[in-house]
C-alpha cells in the first residue's frame, strides 16, 4: 500500500485495521449481492457527502480501503482533516470497478464516520472552553485497535493527545496508591526506578497537598466538584502542572475550565462520540 498517511499513523496500524475490517465483512464468499447482480466490467462513478455538519478526520484512510480492494479504484477527496463542514458538502469522489467499489463501501464509511464523529464531539468541547487557557486531552479509552486512529482523530478536532500507551508516561492513579502502600511510596518508587515526569491522580484536597510535598510533576483532579476545583488550583498555582478528570460533560466543561485548571482530560470523546452520517451516492456525472 503506498501512500503518504497523516502523522502520528502507521502503516502497519492502517493495514492491520483495513484488512481485519475487510474480512470481517467480506466473509469466505466474498459481496455475493455485488457479485450476482452487477456486470463484472461495471463501472461506478460516485459522490461521498456529509448528511449534517461535521469535522472531518479519516478521509484519507477511507480511500486506502478502497485501493486495497482494487488498484483501479479512483479516489478523489476534496476536502482535508480537520476542516468542518456542512450538510451536503461533498467530502470525496470515487470512481471504479463496481463490484469492487461497492464490496469496500461499507468498511470505507464506518471507519470515516467513526473518527469524523470523533473529530466532531471534540471540536464541540474544544470551542466550549475557548478563552480560558485551558487545554482539552484525549485518555485511553479507545477501541481496542484503535487508538493510533482516534487519537489522530480528536487532534483533528482540536485536541491534544495524552498518553497514548502505558508505557509513555507514569500516572499513578489511586489503585496503584492503594496496591504500593501510599501516595508517598508510589512516587517514591516511580522515581527510583528512573520515570518522569510523574503526575498523581488527587480526589481531595488533602491529596493534592500530599503530592506537592512529593515532588510531582502533575496532578490529576479527579471527580472534583467545581469549588473543590478552584481551591485545588489555588493550592497549586503554577508548582506543576493541573489536569481536571471525570465526569466531564459539554455542559459542565467551560466551568471546569474557568476554574483555572490547565488541562481538561475527557473519555468522552473518544470513549461515546456518535458516528457522523455520511453517504456514498450514484452519480456518473462525478
Amino acid at each position: 500500500m503506498k501512500t503518504t498517511l497523516p502523522e502520528g499513523i502507521s502503516l502497519k496500524t492502517v493495514e492491520r485495521i483495513i484488512d481485519a475490517a475487510l474480512a470481517e465483512d467480506l466473509g469466505e464468499g466474498g459481496d455475493i449481492t455485488s457479485n450476482a447482480t452487477i456486470p463484472e466490467d461495471a463501472r461506478f462513478s460516485g459522490v461521498m457527502a456529509a448528511r449534517h455538519a461535521m469535522v472531518v478526520a479519516g478521509l484519507d484512510l477511507a480511500g486506502l480501503v478502497f485501493k486495497r480492494v482494487s488498484a483501479d479504484i479512483v479516489w478523489i477527496p476534496e476536502t482535508e482533516d480537520g476542516v468542518r463542514v456542512q450538510e451536503g458538502a461533498v467530502l470525496a469522489r470515487v470512481e471504479g470497478p463496481a463490484r469492487a467499489l461497492l464490496s469496500a463501501e461499507r468498511t470505507a464509511l464506518n471507519l470515516l464516520q467513526h473518527l469524523s464523529g470523533i473529530a466532531t464531539l471534540t471540536r464541540q468541547y474544544v470551542e466550549a472552553v475557548a478563552g480560558t487557557g485551558a487545554v482539552i486531552l484525549d485518555t485511553r479509552k479507545t477501541l481496542p485497535g484503535y487508538r493510533e486512529l482516534a487519537k489522530y482523530a480528536t487532534r483533528m478536532g482540536g485536541a491534544q493527545n495524552h498518553r497514548m500507551r502505558l508505557d509513555d508516561a507514569v500516572l499513578i492513579k489511586d489503585n496503584h496508591i492503594a496496591a504500593a502502600g501510599g501516595l508517598a511510596t508510589a512516587v517514591n518508587r516511580a522515581r527510583e526506578a528512573g520515570h518522569g515526569p510523574i503526575e498523581v491522580e488527587c480526589d481531595t484536597l488533602i491529596q493534592v497537598e500530599a503530592a506537592l510535598n512529593c515532588g510531582v510533576d502533575a496532578v490529576l483532579l479527579d471527580n472534583m466538584s467545581i469549588s473543590q476545583l478552584r481551591e485545588a488550583v489555588h493550592i497549586v498555582g503554577r508548582a506543576v502542572r493541573t489536569e481536571a478528570s471525570g465526569g466531564v460533560t459539554l455542559e459542565k466543561v467551560r466551568a471546569i475550565a474557568e476554574t483555572g485548571v490547565q488541562t481538561i482530560s475527557v473519555g468522552r470523546i473518544t470513549q461515546s462520540a456518535p458516528a457522523v452520517d455520511i453517504g456514498l451516492d450514484w452519480n456518473p456525472g462525478a
